[in-house]
């Protein structure tokens, strides 16, 4: 008998509540029911409850953290409150958070996507060239094909990006997508002024891009 056939129903025995916990310590994206019930032994509607009752028990003591479903998945995050002392100890004093341009820019694609750069740089307007190319990096955005009628390449957020925004969909963006103009009413006299440069070349000089090195 093989070491994973032997080992299978010592998982099945374990204490599932502590067993899921000990797993979502070690995760470093949102595990899903499926995947957390296939390697446990039980039930995904059992994996379910049990989660549903962690986060709640979390919540009843006033811990710290919180389990939170995000992503089509279950992760560890730490509770808003505590953000200051968390953010004292991860950052000691280095800048972390996105800049205000990717932060523009990021925006335009959840709600405008799939969307392609220069109709980011329409409702920006600004080229946001090496912004995109920041968010690529980070994994907030990826391509996703391509535009019929122009073939300029799409772009969509990522999981990483439900991840990191702590939302279960793009379902659960906040209502903010009417405020922003219609890309397409404004794109021909906006690119006029928003030349399209090269995605791997340094930013211009000046540009409100010239400090993504600092994002995240």
């Amino acid at each position: 008998m093989s070491d994973e056939a032997t080992a299978a129903p010592a998982v099945a025995d374990l204490d599932l509540k502590p067993a899921l916990e000990a797993v979502l310590m070690v995760v470093d994206e949102p595990a899903t029911e499926a995947h957390l019930a296939k390697i446990l032994g039980r039930s995904r509607l059992r994996i379910a409850d049990a989660l549903r009752e962690l986060a709640d028990e979390y919540t009843a003591q006033r811990r710290g953290f919180e389990l939170r479903q995000v992503a089509g998945g279950w992760r560890y995050y730490t509770r808003p409150e505590y953000a200051p002392a968390v953010e004292g100890f991860v950052l000691d004093g280095q800048q972390a958070r996105l800049t205000q341009a990717a932060l523009e820019t990021l925006a335009v694609v959840a709600y405008r996507q799939p969307v392609s750069r220069s109709r980011v740089s329409a409702v920006r307007g600004v080229n946001c060239d090496g912004v995109m190319r920041t968010l690529l990096q980070r994994g907030l955005v990826e391509e996703a094909g391509t535009e019929p009628e122009t073939g300029a390449i799409l772009y969509v957020t990522t999981n990483h990006f439900l991840e990191r925004m702590g939302l279960r969909g793009l379902d659960e963006l906040p209502e903010l997508a009417p405020f922003l103009p219609e890309a397409e009413a404004i794109e021909a006299e906006t690119l006029e002024g928003v030349p399209s440069f090269d995605p791997d070349a340094p930013d211009a000089p000046g540009s409100d891009e010239a400090d993504d090195q600092t994002e995240f």
